[in-house]
């Protein structure tokens, strides 16, 4: 918490807007689209919300196809069969750990002679670092396929000259209680076509039509964010740019900290663009390490100090079997060595010196 939190949330108190309306709702997502550098923005009850109106504004229905990157949490895809559309997964690349522009180009090209091209492409930008966004942005258009862009753990990196968030026709924010900035439960759709973000809030307000009685002629959803809720988003995002750094400084000392370790590579930053590094995340290779990721997992916990594996990617999880593939070559899928040698450490933008050495410590004596 920065602190400030608590004057929004009394303003919210002595205005006695306490529901998903009022003057904190209007202030957030106002001053996240121009963070972002987009025009329009709909405060909602998660990511997981933001990404079902996506498709929903897309109008993706049942025998639709969408396209996901695999490795990503299962929030990315949900909403994909909440619709009963049909997920078809795309495999990362080395540069970024996000979707391979050569992967998506292939799925495409298949689409294509099939006469099946998906409704939507949903690319995550994974642990705050932005995928390829403008090759996966090209591909898109050249196929007339809309790009939602899920920066639920990239909010505050850079592609460019432009935030994360901004390339896609629809941008996805999450402020659960893990992301670098937090509204304890909470999420944002963003876009610069205006009509879209107010069909957003009709259908996140249970889609109740404009008549004196209520009246409702297609389905809604109560997914919008409280008012006590975006007030605490508002005073976080003022501490945004402080997080990115707070992030940026605790995957530098574990950088710096094991720059000597054959067998220690740390995610990559794609040249040009600047992660938020919302959690510092390494690939160990025990041929050289000669010790296994999930060993340092356990014994860290023995320390009461948590670390975890990368997700496991999509097209590995028991919900998914079956779901098309794309890996980034024909014989060779990086998500899936990605799953086996990779490592996510603490990275808490409140993390002390202190309690970061305790976890590089502890390493290295295992090592």
């Amino acid at each position: 918490m920065t602190g400030k939190e608590q004057s929004y949330i009394n303003e919210a108190f002595d205005l006695n807007w306490i529901a998903p309306l009022g003057n904190n709702v209007d202030g957030f997502e106002k001053e996240l689209a121009e963070y972002v550098g987009v025009n329009h923005a709909a405060a909602v009850s998660s990511g997981t919300a933001a990404i079902h109106l996506a498709l929903r504004l897309l109008e993706v229905e049942q025998g639709d196809a969408v396209f996901c990157s695999s490795l990503t949490f299962v929030a990315s895809a949900n909403p994909i069969l909440y619709e009963k559309a049909t997920p078809v997964l795309i495999d990362s690349e080395p540069e970024t750990w996000n979707m391979s522009p050569a992967a998506l180009e292939r799925a495409l090209r298949d689409a294509k002679k099939e006469n099946i091209l998906p409704k939507a492409v949903i690319v995550v930008n994974l642990y705050g670092q932005s995928a390829k966004m403008k090759e996966l942005a090209d591909l898109c258009d050249a196929y007339d396929v809309a790009l939602i862009e899920d920066a639920a753990e990239s909010l505050g990196a850079d592609y460019g000259e432009r935030k994360s968030g901004s390339f896609g026709y629809f941008g996805v924010f999450s402020f659960n209680g893990n992301k670098i900035i937090t509204t304890s439960g909470g999420g944002m759709l963003t876009s610069n076509d205006e009509a879209m973000i107010k069909k957003a809030r009709f259908l996140s307000t249970q889609a109740r039509d404009p008549a004196l009685h209520y009246q409702h002629s297609e389905i809604g959803y109560n997914y919008r964010m409280s008012n006590i809720v975006a007030g605490i988003g508002r005073a976080q995002l003022e501490a945004i740019d402080l997080r990115v750094q707070q992030r940026r400084d605790v995957f530098a000392r574990y950088q710096e900290a094991f720059q000597d370790i054959e067998g220690f590579s740390f995610m990559p930053e794609l040249t040009g663009a600047r992660s938020n590094r919302w959690l510092t995340a390494l690939m160990v290779n025990p041929t050289k390490t000669w010790v296994e990721r999930t060993t340092i997992i356990e014994a860290l916990a023995e320390e009461n100090i948590e670390a975890r594996p990368v997700w496991k990617p999509l097209h590995l999880q028991p919900l998914f079997e079956g779901a098309t593939y794309y890996p980034l070559q024909e014989n060779h899928s990086f998500s899936d060595e990605l799953f086996e040698y990779g490592l996510c450490l603490p990275s808490g933008s409140n993390m002390t010196i202190e309690d970061q050495e305790r976890v590089i410590q502890a390493i290295r004596r295992l090592l």
